[in-house]
């Protein structure tokens, strides 16, 4: 799966999370977020979720606390 961080406008980070067969650039259009924080592509295991990679189309990359933030929302979804 691949995702983007975008930034909300109170300065949340918001994950969306989609399909490897949506381009990265294609996602950006319908989302009404002014700011991309990073993205790249998501997988979750028994460690919980993970991030890597990058977009070339965003020129952004995947940051190293985005699966702590992707984790944070599925546990919030679930309380």
């Amino acid at each position: 799966m691949k995702y983007i961080m975008f930034e909300d406008f109170s300065g949340t980070a918001v994950p969306v999370i989609f399909p490897n067969r949506i381009n990265f650039d294609e996602m950006r259009e319908q989302m009404p977020y002014t700011k991309v924080i990073s993205a790249g592509y998501v997988s979750h295991g028994p460690e919980g979720f993970a991030c890597h990679g990058k977009s070339k189309a965003l020129d952004v990359t995947a940051r190293e606390d985005d699966g702590a933030i992707i984790t944070a929302r599925f546990e919030d979804a679930e309380s």
